[in-house]
């Protein structure tokens, strides 16, 4: 089950614990994420309430950004290098928000392989390079293989009986 992010809250939905320089702040509803406020050394003097104002605040500001914030997805010009390699991390990564690739089952045990440019990615390597988006959202629109620099056109609808 994927868990939901945090809301604005009331000192009866949330459970506030203290640590050395943070507020801990579980909800009462199972399924929410929990959350570490570090607040510094401060924190061991505020009441609860304080501490939930604070907590409050940085929920009604993630809100305001989220809602002020437009997204543009960066699609990496054909020909140019889509992925890199981070070697610190041991691990492929994407330069933009696109990716144009191809699957095939020719990998071990008739397993996925992710041919992004001239790279041939375990089903391993392209989940590890998805997973540098954590927390984001992601569309997978398949396409016919020689369209990937193209944008489909978009229906949103049940599937045909039998087909498409």
């Amino acid at each position: 089950m994927r868990l939901k992010n945090p809301y604005v809250a009331t000192l009866d939905q949330v459970q506030i614990k203290r640590g050395e320089d943070e507020a801990i702040i579980e909800y009462a509803e199972p399924g929410i994420y929990v959350t570490h406020l570090r607040l510094g050394t401060c924190v061991k003097d505020m009441t609860d309430q304080e501490i939930l104002d604070c907590f409050n605040d940085s929920i009604i500001a993630r809100e305001q950004a989220r809602a002020d914030y437009e997204h543009i997805a960066v699609e990496i010009p054909p020909g140019k290098p889509q992925i890199e390699y981070f070697a610190e991390g041991y691990q492929w990564t994407a330069r933009g928000d696109v990716l144009r690739c191809v699957i095939s089952d020719d990998g071990p045990d008739n397993g996925p392989i992710i041919h992004i440019d001239e790279h041939d990615l375990s089903w391993e390597e392209f989940g590890r390079l998805l997973s540098t988006h954590s927390g984001w959202g992601m569309r997978v629109t398949f396409v016919p293989d020689d369209e990937l620099d193209q944008i489909p056109k978009n229906e949103v609808r049940e599937p045909k009986q039998g087909g498409r």
